[in-house]
């Protein structure tokens, strides 16, 4: 099967359902019918998200994780990792994965394991 921008075939599928029925994505993608359906028929580029919204999501992972401190939700370790992180992350325009593992906290292997997002989800309706 051709992905959506018409290259490589997917051999491991799920199959998701929408009110217009079936349809199959990829086993290691996130994303349901829907948006499978958006890519197949509305193409329109390989476009990544732009460096700005990076330094942003930085910004924000920050806040969350001072918040999440101030109320005793976090570890400090947990907190200092985090926000030193996220500070490179935005100071040298990197992801926060590129800025993890620059600084020497983590490898990629660790990185992947630990922020796995099929980890972070909570458990789909398929799964009821």
């Amino acid at each position: 099967m051709v992905n959506a921008f018409g290259e490589g075939t997917m051999s491991d599928t799920r199959v998701e359902s929408d009110s217009l029925g079936p349809v199959a994505v990829a086993a290691d993608k996130l994303w349901g019918a829907q948006t499978q359906r958006s890519l197949e028929h509305f193409s329109i580029g390989r476009d990544l998200m732009p460096r700005e919204m990076i330094s942003a999501y930085a910004i924000l992972k920050r806040a969350a994780a001072v918040a999440n401190h101030a109320g005793g939700r976090l570890e400090t370790s947990a907190f200092q990792l985090i926000t030193h992180v996220a500070h490179d992350a935005h100071r040298e325009d990197l992801s926060l994965k590129e800025a993890a593992i620059k600084s020497g906290y983590i490898d990629e292997e660790r990185f992947d394991e630990i922020v796995d997002p099929r980890k972070m989800v909570g458990r789909s309706a398929r799964e009821s």
